[in-house]
Parts: C-alpha cells; sequence; structure tokens
C-alpha cells in the first residue's frame, strides 16, 4: 500500500512565509529558510515553496530564496509561482527544487504541460489547480473570455451551469483571475497532457481551517489516474485524515497540504502522523518523538 503524504506549504511573498484566508488578509510566518528547517526536523514527507504574487506581479520567482531553502532541507521541495517557460522550470531545478508546480502558465499555454513533462519528466511536474464554487443553485453562466484557444483548453471551457449544480471554477494569477474553466475536466486535460501530480487548492476553504472541500477533492482524484494534493481547509488531524480517506466519503488524495496549522505552532507534523496513524491512514511514521 502506497503511503500518504503529509506537505506543510510556504505561500511566500517577499521573501517572508504568508498565510491569509481565501487569498487575502496575509499575516507574517516567519522566514522561508527557518520554517523550512523546522518541518525537516519535524520529518515532513515533502514541502511545498509557492511564490503567491509572482505571476500577478509579472515576475520571476525568488530564485535566491528557493536556493538557500533547499540547502535546508532534505525532503523533496516542489516550488512554484510565476514559472512562464521551460527555462524557468530549469532554473529552479537549477536552484534545488525537485519538482516544479505551474498554473497561470498552464492555463495561457495549455501545451506546456506536455513540453515540461517531455523535458523534466512527469514525476517532478505538478500541476495546481486554484478554484473556486460556483452555481450552487444559482443557475449562472460562466463565459471563458480571452483564453488560449488551444482543444485542451476549449475542452476544459466551464459549460452553464443549471440550477442545484455545484462545480469549480479554475482562477489564475494567485487567485485573483477567473478563468472559465472548469476544474475537473481541466484536471483530467494536465493529467493527459503528461502532469505527475495535482495541487488541488479550494479557494473557499483556504485558510478557513473549516476542512477540505472533500467533494471536490474526491471528483478530482476520482477523475485522474495521477497523485492529487488536498490543500485548503486543513484546520486539524481529522480534516487530513478526512482528505486521505479512500472510503466513499473521503477526499481519495494521496497527500494532504496544510500551512496554519503548522506554521502557528497549533500542532506539529509528527503528532499528525500519529493521529493519523491512529486513524488508519497509512502514513510513514515519525522517526522519534524528539524531533516534534
Amino acid at each position: 500500500m502506497l503511503l500518504k503524504r503529509i506537505i506543510p506549504c510556504l505561500d511566500v511573498d517577499k521573501g517572508r512565509v504568508v498565510k491569509g484566508v481565501q487569498y487575502v488578509d496575509h499575516v507574517d510566518a516567519g522566514d522561508p529558510v527557518e520554517v523550512a528547517r523546522r518541518y525537516d526536523e519535524q520529518e515532513a514527507d515533502e514541502i511545498a515553496f509557492l511564490d503567491i504574487t509572482a505571476s500577478h506581479e509579472g515576475r520571476r520567482i525568488l530564485f535566491d530564496v528557493v536556493s538557500r531553502t533547499a540547502e535546508t532541507v532534505f525532503m523533496p521541495l516542489t516550488v512554484g509561482g510565476g514559472v512562464r517557460s521551460l527555462e524557468d522550470v530549469r532554473d529552479l531545478l537549477n536552484a534545488g527544487a525537485d519538482k516544479v508546480s505551474i498554473m497561470t502558465a498552464a492555463v495561457k499555454d495549455p501545451e506546456i504541460v506536455a513540453r515540461a513533462a517531455a523535458r523534466i519528466g512527469s514525476a517532478n511536474l505538478v500541476v495546481a489547480i486554484d478554484a473556486r464554487r460556483v452555481g450552487q443553485g444559482g443557475g449562472g453562466v460562466l463565459v471563458p473570455g480571452g483564453r488560449a484557444a488551444g482543444e485542451r483548453l476549449a475542452g476544459a471551457a466551464l459549460a452553464p451551469v443549471v440550477p442545484g449544480e455545484t462545480r469549480w471554477e479554475v482562477c489564475t494569477h494567485g487567485g485573483r483571475t477567473p478563468a472559465g474553466i472548469d476544474a475537473v475536466a481541466w484536471a483530467r486535460c494536465v493529467a493527459e497532457a503528461g502532469a505527475g501530480e495535482i495541487l488541488l487548492t479550494s479557494m473557499d476553504r483556504d485558510g478557513t481551517r473549516a476542512g477540505y472541500d472533500l467533494e471536490f477533492v474526491r471528483q478530482v482524484a476520482d477523475a485522474v489516474s495521477i497523485p492529487v494534493i488536498a490543500s485548503g481547509g486543513g484546520g486539524d488531524a481529522a480534516d487530513l485524515a478526512a482528505a486521505l480517506d479512500d472510503g466513499p466519503e473521503g477526499g481519495h488524495a494521496k497527500a494532504a497540504l496544510a500551512a496554519s496549522i503548522f506554521h502557528f505552532k497549533e500542532t506539529t507534523v509528527g503528532e499528525v502522523k500519529r493521529e493519523l496513524l491512529a486513524r488508519g491512514i497509512p502514513v510513514r511514521p515519525p522517526a522519534r518523538a524528539s524531533r516534534d
């Protein structure tokens, strides 16, 4: 049985770890190098480093901060934010990233997923999907406009939402720009194009600690054959367990990403893992309690 993974996330803005609620009202959570070192000591399975304003500001990611973070940790490091080209992908790997995450660039140019997968291998490529719920009984229509006209993108266009139906719309540029794309269909597209994993964030749950959007996570996880990382809403070990649960009501995710509960020291990775093991979720056990 494959072990499930626990992934602390560093949302980085101007070189500092921050955390907000639904992508706004960010508060400082520390230096990324020091925060990453703490999670390495707690034996997290991986760590995600996301420059959350790079795409919106039209700049490249902070490579020096990535390099210093990579030098600090011995666990796999996924880095994303502001990745617009294969050169950016290469430079991040050279800076010490083990995996590269792309989001806005994939929507602007759907073929970059296939090109990146061919260049660095699917195992090193993560596609991030940020999405909001739409249509919860409202019957509105979302019309995509000004998006790339590739076949993959056109095939994922968000259809009219009928009354009583729940859908999820992809957003780009750090959640600032609705894309008119159905998130579940888009997940299928990027998986078929060569993505190795999907980092799936519910913008409605982000930072709320109200639990993951299990319906959303489950729909995407069941729609693709690659691992899905659940993100947005993890408030305690029970929430992570629900996202990782393969039962009919679980999220079916292969990994759970969390930030607030770890950044503000409400719990540790080791404590969460021990509770997950007690609940029957297969995770790599912490080697020593003292590392918490």
